[in-house]
């Protein structure tokens, strides 16, 4: 594993974390200390692959919270673009990733606590999480890893560096197409659902049912 800092393009900044570390949770605290757009956090750890970025929205809430599916349909450009061919990538509405069916983890979204749907909130942050090797699984089964699975030269700097550059196209495809946008790069990989996404980001679900302690319930 690399342990130089990343090569990001601007706005990004980067705060890397060593293996305890807790990326999402990080990023969250960040952001409620002030930290600005672009800020990102990653974790150097071994068997995951763990990173969490700042964002700061212009629309209220309810629309907002659809960037999800932009960061979502980012993460899976990233994959795909060093997948093995032969093996079928797919997005599980709204926060799953599988690879060849199996589960190989997912994304997650955080505002805050005090914004209701019609507020304009002071930041998001996306995070993602994906199980790299099958012996420390994040979540639910079935489970899957991408080493394990013909990932064989998956390293978590290069790949997030790959990642941070296909969430600035997903988030300028927004910025011009919003919410439609945003359905439309997710369904390149899966199909959208109808349902109440705000309950839906309050527990992700593929975290065996573990909910996330900030949102609109923290």
């Amino acid at each position: 594993m690399r342990h130089q800092n990343l090569d990001l393009p601007p706005p990004y900044t980067e705060v890397a974390l060593r293996e305890a570390g807790d990326a999402f949770t990080r990023a969250i605290a960040e952001a409620e200390a002030g930290a600005g757009a672009g800020l990102l956090v990653w974790v150097r750890r071994m068997g995951q692959c763990d990173c969490a970025v700042i964002l700061e929205p212009e629309e209220k809430l309810a629309e907002a919270q659809h960037v999800i599916l932009a960061g979502m349909a980012a993460l899976a450009d990233a994959l795909n673009a060093i997948s093995p061919p032969e093996k079928p990538l797919t997005l599980v509405w709204p926060d799953q990733v599988l690879f060849d069916g199996g589960l190989i983890g997912g994304g997650r979204l955080a505002w805050p606590a005090d914004c209701t749907p019609r507020d304009v909130p002071a930041w998001l942050v996306f995070g993602f999480t994906l199980r790299t090797l099958a012996d420390e699984p994040p979540g639910a089964t079935p489970p899957a890893a991408l080493i394990d699975d013909g990932f064989d030269d998956f390293e978590n700097g290069p790949f997030i560096e790959s990642f941070a550059r296909h969430l600035m196209l997903a988030l300028d495809e927004w910025q011009q197409g919003g919410k439609k946008a945003a359905l439309a790069s997710f369904r390149r990989y899966g199909k959208s659902a109808k349902g109440d996404l705000a309950l839906a980001l309050q527990s992700p679900s593929w975290l065996d049912g573990e909910e996330i302690a900030h949102g609109p319930t923290a």
